[in-house]
């Protein structure tokens, strides 16, 4: 009788949304096969890659592509499954028959930045192995003036977004989730510029703000900020009821239950819900997601485990967490943005569109990383956190020639529902979202 195990890799993953500029889907899994970190690196976009290699598979990804598995144990040996979302794997294994294997916390994500590495052995088959493959420099500038670090931190984020104009979305509408805020402003002025530039018109683009029975305060911001520069025409409000707020199926959606990230795509999935009543056939969104998470701009006084020395000296927290070696780092969910991502992520890709979150991508974090954060604020919070106004203002200025209008810092979620609205809709404690999330599984 032969006794070999035989490991089997099931991937659920579409290779169609990756978003790859200087290589094929194919020599893209080639090189994460190799194991080589900085080949990996090289990658240009954004991307979720699995090699198999007899019993070894590699796991590569960039924040705007999550990926999550599961090893189930066959009589022959175990099953690795590979998909970007935990109710795949669940629907895999019923259809299997190996459903009573399954508990959501089983499954893994892999975190962004690192090739994951699996052996598939037998059992019980050993933890995965990380490697990073974005390490970038922190401190790096030589400067603190705000305007050379706005124009290279904002000049990699225009880059980014010419890029994916010219190779991406090169036809159709385009739509930006805009509450005016520093982000989705800079990525709308970013976009108007990029398609004058290239020679394309302006009116593919459209600022989509969304408003709660007519209240909240991003709806009058959108409007200022636009009159400001007389681009008025572009703003669509989508007003929707309160009715349509449904935080439940948004945990549903993101799988996930952290408060703040179910409340931000309980909204996203309101406005882009309408935008697809409204447009059958519209495909991309673009958006400023992960804006905050690069310039650090996230108050740190309503997190009792962070302080400003944690925030600056530890790198990309925001982004990755805590990072994959700390005893905090979560195997199911990840960590930071890597983690938080779905709510923008699988918001979009429900209801069939192709988003697109420039600030994620590596070649602009790389800029951000790069600032002299302690040097700029001397550890004083308030500093902080009007850094990034300063320094995205003055990159739009330079590489646009526009004054964009910097208004205070306020959660998407915030503003576009009356502060009524949002408390009576929302539950007061995370226990709430975690029973939601586990109910679907009972």
């Amino acid at each position: 009788m032969n006794s070999q195990y035989v490991s089997n890799v099931t991937d659920l993953t579409n290779p169609e949304k990756n978003v790859i500029y200087n290589m094929t889907h194919e020599e893209a899994v080639n090189i994460v096969k190799s194991g080589d970190a900085e080949s990996v690196r090289k990658i240009d976009g954004q991307f979720s890659l699995v090699s198999v290699e007899g019993k070894t598979i590699r796991m590569a990804r960039s924040i705007g592509r999550p990926i999550r598995y599961f090893i189930a144990k066959r009589p022959g040996g175990p099953e690795l499954v590979i998909a970007e979302r935990i109710d795949v794997i669940y629907n895999y294994l019923k259809k299997e028959g190996l459903d009573h294997q399954f508990h959501p916390s089983y499954t893994r994500m892999a975190p962004a930045h690192y090739i994951t590495k699996i052996e598939l052995l037998g059992c019980p088959d050993p933890n995965p192995v990380y490697s990073r493959f974005f390490k970038p420099e922190r401190n790096s500038f030589s400067t603190e003036d705000t305007a050379q670090i706005g124009e290279k931190y904002i000049g990699a984020l225009y880059e980014e977004i010419k890029k994916w104009l010219q190779f991406r979305a090169k036809t159709g509408p385009v739509g930006v989730t805009f509450s005016a805020g520093i982000d989705s402003g800079s990525v709308f002025l970013l976009t108007y510029h990029a398609l004058k530039e290239l020679g394309e018109s302006p009116s593919r683009l459209k600022a989509f703000t969304l408003s709660i029975d007519g209240d909240g305060a991003d709806l009058l911001q959108a409007r200022k900020f636009l009159e400001a520069l007389n681009l008025g025409l572009f703003l669509e409000p989508i007003e929707v009821d309160y009715s349509a707020l449904d935080w439940k199926k948004a945990v549903r959606v993101v799988e996930d239950y952290k408060a703040l990230d179910i409340q931000s795509a309980t909204m996203n999935l309101s406005l882009l819900q309408e935008i697809r009543s409204r447009y059958p056939g519209w495909k991309y969104i673009i958006d400023g997601d992960g804006g905050d998470e690069n310039l650090k701009d996230y108050p740190i006084e309503e997190n009792p485990e962070l302080t400003i020395r944690s925030v600056l000296n530890n790198l990309m927290l925001y982004h990755e967490g805590w990072g994959v070696e700390s005893i905090k780092h979560s195997l199911t969910y990840s960590g930071g943005l890597s983690r938080g991502y779905m709510r923008t992520f699988a918001t979009s890709d429900l209801l069939g569109f192709e988003g697109f979150s420039p600030y994620t991508l590596a070649n602009v974090i790389e800029i951000s990383e790069g600032i002299p954060y302690i040097d700029m604020t001397n550890w004083d919070h308030q500093k902080l956190y009007a850094l990034k106004g300063q320094i995205v203002f003055d990159g739009v200025k330079a590489i646009t020639g526009m004054e964009m209008p910097v208004f205070q810092k306020r959660r998407f979620q915030h503003g576009a529902a009356s502060s009524r609205d949002f408390s009576r809709h929302f539950p007061d404690k995370e226990i709430e979202y975690r029973k939601e999330f586990l109910s679907s599984y009972e």
